[in-house]
C-alpha cells in the first residue's frame, strides 16, 4: 500500500512536466489533460463558426488571436488543430522569416512541411488527404464516365493523363504553371518521387539531376512562384476541406532599427491573400496584446481591414486553475492506495485565493504557481539525512545561499527546511539546461538534413548565435542580389578586419555559380578581409565555371571553406527555437517564476557554455575549440550526467528508479545498465548520494551532496 506522501517523495513534480515554450502544434503531441473544456471556449467556437463560412463559400478570411503572454495563445491554436482536424487542413507557420523579402516562400515552405505531417487517427498525410479529396477525383461526368471509381488508380500510372484531367477540371481556376504544378502532385503519388516532390514545393533548390527526375526546369526561388504555388492550393481545393494558416508569435517578426517590428510586409501578405482571391484559406494571426497596441499603427488601415474577426482571450477563474492543477495531479493521485480528500493535494484553494485575490489569472501563472507549491511541501515532507552519510562538519550549505536551514537533531541526524523562496542561480542554470536537452532532442528529430532549412534560415541562426557573444557590427547582406539574405559580415573582436560569411545549401550548380560570382564581387570590392564559405554540399567538377571561381577563392588563400555538421545545425536551430521563444515572452524557467527575456537568455547561454559545444562556432573561432568525444566510454555519457545532476537539482530529491527511467526518457539510445553506472560513479564521486540506503531499491531516493 503506497501512500501519497511517498510517491510524492519519489516522483518528478508534474508540474515540470509542462512546456511552457511556445509550441508548434505538429513538432509535439500537447498534453491533453491540461484541457479544461470550459477554458477559452468562447474564442474556440468563434474560430469554428469562421471556419464554417470559410468551408460554404470559399473565401478566405482572417482571425486576429489576442492575448496576453502566458494566457494560453499557442496551446490554444493546438486545441484549435485537434479539434477541428476532420474539418480542415491545417499549416502552422511561426513568423521567423529571415527578412521581409521572402515572407511568401517561407510561408509556403512551412504550409508545406505542415502538410506533409500525418494527422491523429490517419494513415495519409494532409497533403494526400487533400489530393485524393480533390473534385477531380471524386466527381463522376458523362465525359470522364470512363474512369469511375478506378479513377485515382488509372491516373497514378499516367503522368500526362493526370496533368491533362486536372488541367481539364480546372481549366477556369486561372491555375499557375498547371503543367508542372500538375505534373508534380501527379508524383507525389510515386513513393520514390514523394519526397523530391515534396522538396519542389516547399521551394527547396534541387539538383539538376533532381529536376530531371519531376520533369521540371525551374524550382520555386521567388515570392512571386512562391504566391501563385500557395494560391493553386486553394483554387483547386474548394470541393474540399480549407486550409487554415496559422501564424503564431509575430514577436519573432525580424525588427526594424527603431525597435519595432517589421510588421507591414506580414499585412500585406494577408491583404493580397484576399485582394488577389485566393481561395478556401482560413488565417489565424496569433499575438501577444501589448504587441498589438505597440505595433497596429505602424499598420496601413487597408490592411487592418483585412482581419474578419477580432478573438480575445480572457483570464480564467480559480475553478478553472483548480481544474488544470487537478489534471496535473492525477496521475500521482492515482498511484496511492488511498485517495487524498482533496483533487488537488497537496496544494490548496486557499493559496490561489491568496495569489490571485482578484479570482482571475491566466493558465501559465496557474501552472508556476502550482509548480512552485507542489515544491515546498515535497521539501517539507523530505526524509532525515543519516549523519553518517552526510557529516555536518563536511557539508558546504550556507542557508543564505542555498535558501534552506539545517537542523541536527539530538539522535545524529540532519534534517533540512526550507527558507522563504528566493532566486536560486543553481537551480535556474540546471533547469535551463534541461529545457535545453528537451528542446535539442526534438530538433535532432525534426531535422534530419541540413537541406530540410534554407540557406536563408541557416545564416539567420548563425548570426544570431554571433549576437549572443557580443560580436561587434553585425551587418547582414553581404553579398547584393538575391543572394543577399545568405551572408553577413562582422568585426572581429581585437582586429582591424571584417569577416565575411555565406552559407549556402542550394544544390544546383547555376546557382552554385551565382553565389560565387557574388562573393568574387565582394572581395574584389574590399568589403571583409577573411570570407568563410558554409556547405555541406558538393561544389561541383573543375569543368563547372562555379568550381573554377570557387577554387580560385579558396584555395590557398585567406579565406576558408567549412562544412558544417549535422550536430552544429542542431544547436543553432535549438538555440533560434529558445529566441523566438523569448522574443514572445513564451520562454519560462519555474526556478524565475517568469518569462525569460532574450538578454537573460543570451547570459544563460554565456554561462552555461552550452554552444561552445557546436563545432562550427569553434571552426569559426567564435569559442574554443573542445575536447571531442571518441564515442566510447565515461566522456561518450557526458550529456547523462549533466542530465542526472540537472534534474536532481531542480527535484530537490527523487526516488533511484524514478531518475533512471527519466534519463532513459530523454536518452533512448542510452542502455540502463549505463545510466546506472553513471550514478554508481556519481555517488561515489560523492556529487549525488542515497538519502535512504538502507531501504529496499524501489524505495531509495537520490539527493546532492552540498
Amino acid at each position: 500500500m503506497t501512500e501519497i506522501n511517498e510517491i510524492i517523495k519519489r516522483e518528478v513534480n508534474p508540474f515540470d512536466l509542462i512546456n511552457f515554450k511556445s509550441i508548434n502544434f505538429w513538432a509535439e503531441n500537447q498534453n491533453t489533460a491540461l484541457t479544461v473544456e470550459s477554458i477559452h471556449k468562447e474564442a474556440l467556437n468563434e474560430i469554428e463558426e469562421l471556419l464554417d463560412l470559410v468551408a460554404i463559400d470559399h473565401r478566405s478570411r482572417t482571425a486576429l488571436l489576442l492575448g496576453d503572454s502566458g494566457s494560453g495563445k499557442s496551446y490554444l491554436l493546438g486545441r484549435i488543430k485537434r479539434t477541428l482536424n476532420t474539418k480542415a487542413f491545417f499549416a502552422y507557420i511561426q513568423c521567423n522569416w529571415a527578412d521581409s523579402g521572402n515572407i511568401w516562400r517561407h510561408i509556403l515552405r512551412h504550409t508545406v512541411d505542415s502538410l506533409v505531417q500525418i494527422p491523429e487517427g490517419q494513415q495519409d498525410s494532409q497533403l494526400m488527404l487533400w489530393l485524393k479529396s480533390l473534385s477531380a477525383f471524386t466527381k463522376r461526368n458523362l465525359k470522364n464516365q470512363i474512369f469511375n471509381d478506378s479513377i485515382w488508380q488509372l491516373l497514378q500510372n499516367d503522368r500526362q493523363k493526370f496533368i491533362k484531367h486536372l488541367k481539364e477540371t480546372y481549366r477556369k481556376a486561372n491555375i499557375y504553371n498547371p503543367d508542372i504544378f500538375f505534373g508534380v502532385l501527379h508524383d507525389l503519388t510515386d513513393p520514390e518521387l514523394y519526397d523530391l516532390a515534396c522538396e519542389w514545393l516547399r521551394g527547396d533548390d534541387l539538383s539538376e539531376e533532381s529536376m530531371q527526375m519531376l520533369k521540371v526546369k525551374i524550382c520555386i526561388d521567388t515570392e512571386d512562384a512562391a504566391k501563385n504555388i500557395l494560391a493553386n492550393f486553394g483554387r483547386i481545393s474548394t470541393e474540399t476541406q480549407p486550409i487554415v494558416l496559422c501564424f503564431d508569435n509575430l514577436d519573432s517578426m525580424p525588427p526594424l532599427s527603431d525597435g519595432y517590428l517589421d510588421i507591414q510586409p506580414f499585412f500585406n501578405v494577408n491583404t493580397t491573400i484576399h485582394s488577389d482571391y485566393l481561395k478556401n484559406f482560413l488565417v489565424i494571426i496569433s499575438v501577444i496584446t501589448s504587441t498589438w497596441k505597440r505595433n497596429i499603427d505602424r499598420i496601413q488601415p487597408a490592411d487592418r481591414a483585412g482581419i474578419h474577426r477580432l478573438v480575445k482571450l480572457k483570464n480564467i477563474t480559480l475553478d478553472q486553475a483548480e481544474a488544470i492543477w487537478a489534471y496535473n495531479l492525477k496521475p500521482i493521485h492515482q498511484e496511492a492506495s488511498i485517495q487524498p480528500d482533496s483533487p488537488i493535494f497537496p496544494l490548496t484553494r486557499q493559496v490561489l485565493e491568496q495569489h490571485f485575490p482578484g479570482g482571475k489569472t491566466m493558465p501559465r501563472n496557474t501552472l508556476i504557481l502550482g509548480r512552485q507549491e507542489y515544491q515546498k511541501y515535497k521539501i517539507s515532507i523530505k526524509p532525515p539525512i543519516s549523519i553518517d552519510v552526510i557529516p555536518l562538519k563536511k557539508t558546504k550549505l550556507d542557508p543564505e545561499k542555498v535558501n534552506i536551514s539545517i537542523i541536527r537533531e539530538s539522535d545524529g541526524t540532519v534534517s533540512i527546511s526550507p527558507l522563504q523562496p528566493q532566486e536560486d542561480t543553481e537551480k535556474i542554470a540546471a533547469e535551463f539546461q534541461l529545457l535545453w536537452q528537451k528542446e535539442y532532442r526534438k530538433i535532432q528529430e525534426k531535422y534530419t538534413k541540413i537541406t530540410l532549412l534554407s540557406s536563408s534560415d541557416l545564416i539567420r541562426m548563425l548570426q544570431e548565435a554571433l549576437t549572443t557573444f557580443k560580436i561587434h557590427e553585425i551587418k547582414p547582406k553581404l553579398l547584393s542580389g538575391k543572394y543577399a539574405s545568405y551572408s553577413f559580415s562582422y568585426h572581429n573582436p581585437g582586429k582591424l578586419e571584417r569577416i565575411g560569411i555565406v552559407w549556402t545549401e542550394d544544390l544546383s550548380m547555376r546557382n552554385f555559380y551565382n553565389v560565387m560570382s557574388a562573393c568574387q564581387n565582394v572581395i574584389q570590392k574590399k568589403s571583409c578581409q577573411i570570407l568563410y564559405l558554409i556547405r555541406i554540399g558538393g561544389v561541383g567538377t573543375p569543368r563547372l565555371a562555379g568550381n573554377q571561381i570557387y577554387q580560385q577563392i579558396f584555395t590557398h588563400t585567406s579565406h576558408h571553406h567549412i562544412k558544417p555538421n549535422l550536430n552544429s545545425v542542431h544547436y543553432l536551430a535549438t538555440y533560434q527555437s529558445l529566441v523566438n521563444s523569448a522574443l514572445s515572452q513564451d520562454l519560462v524557467l519555474t526556478s524565475k517564476g517568469k518569462a525569460v527575456n532574450l538578454q537573460e537568455l543570451q547570459s544563460l547561454i554565456r554561462d552555461t557554455k552550452i554552444l561552445h559545444s557546436c563545432t562550427l562556432l569553434q571552426d569559426l573561432k567564435i569559442v574554443n575549440k573542445q575536447k571531442t568525444s571518441n564515442g566510447k566510454g565515461e566522456e561518450n555519457l557526458q550529456p547523462v550526467k549533466e542530465f542526472l545532476l540537472n534534474i536532481v537539482r531542480t527535484q530537490g530529491f527523487m526516488g533511484l528508479p524514478t531518475l533512471v527511467k527519466q534519463s532513459i526518457g530523454q536518452f533512448p539510445d542510452v542502455k540502463e545498465t549505463d545510466v546506472k553506472s553513471v550514478i554508481q560513479l556519481l555517488c561515489q564521486d560523492k556529487e549525488i548520494q542515497i538519502i535512504n540506503p538502507e531501504a529496499g531499491l524501489q524505495d531509495q531516493l537520490i539527493c546532492l551532496v552540498a
